[in-house]
């Protein structure tokens, strides 16, 4: 038989019992603050104003697009198995795998969804994560950022403005000038070179 020391599974108790509520806390705090406008669901259909650029880069101005929105057998068909468990149901590729990770090329990165410019290849660094990562998007029209709460830590989730797509997350661990890292999928996005 064991010998049962009180004060030790006291310790014992206190502790699992302090590290439930702590893993709890973040729940509990979250559960209670007010909605955000980053929160709300996009509206479907309707329009969007995105950034427009040119083959070569050139920024061609402002427009007013129709938002892409398919159905969910249609997303299936236009796209590949990878690029719509990406994009349409937030997945994550493994790092290391995708087309993309390690291109250096001039160019700009695309939507896969509905053909966007959403990073210039100018803004590109290595992060080390196996994954694109950018410094910046091409435009904050082309993005859409929303608080990402699908992991014990909150994270800000990135998707493409005119279809929806979801692209990534942006981190606040990136080099100047703006301190952030946009860690995008490369399964979400299609690369452009700059057509000479």
């Amino acid at each position: 038989m064991l010998n049962a020391d009180p004060a030790r599974r006291r310790f014992l108790g206190v502790f699992a019992a302090t590290v439930a509520a702590s893993a709890s806390l973040p729940f509990l705090f979250r559960a209670t603050r007010p909605a955000m406008a980053a929160d709300a669901p996009p509206s479907p259909g309707g329009t969007v104003t995105i950034d427009e650029f040119a083959a070569d880069k050139k920024p061609l101005g402002a427009k007013v697009e129709a938002r892409v929105v398919l159905t969910d057998d249609q997303w299936k068909a236009k796209l590949s198995s990878k690029s719509y468990y990406i994009t349409r149901h937030e997945g994550t590729e493994p790092a290391y795998t995708g087309e993309n990770w390690d291109r250096h090329d001039n160019g700009i990165y695309r939507c896969i969804g509905c053909d966007t410019a959403l990073y210039d290849s100018a803004t590109k660094f290595e992060s080390g994560t196996g994954w694109p990562s950018f410094w910046q998007p091409i435009s904050k029209r082309n993005i859409v950022q929303k608080t990402d709460r699908s992991l014990i830590e909150e994270r800000i989730e990135v998707k493409c403005a005119r279809c929806d797509a979801h692209l990534g997350h942006v981190f606040d661990d990136g080099p100047d000038p703006t301190g952030l890292r946009y860690c995008m999928n490369a399964g979400a996005m299609r690369f452009a070179a700059v057509t000479a």
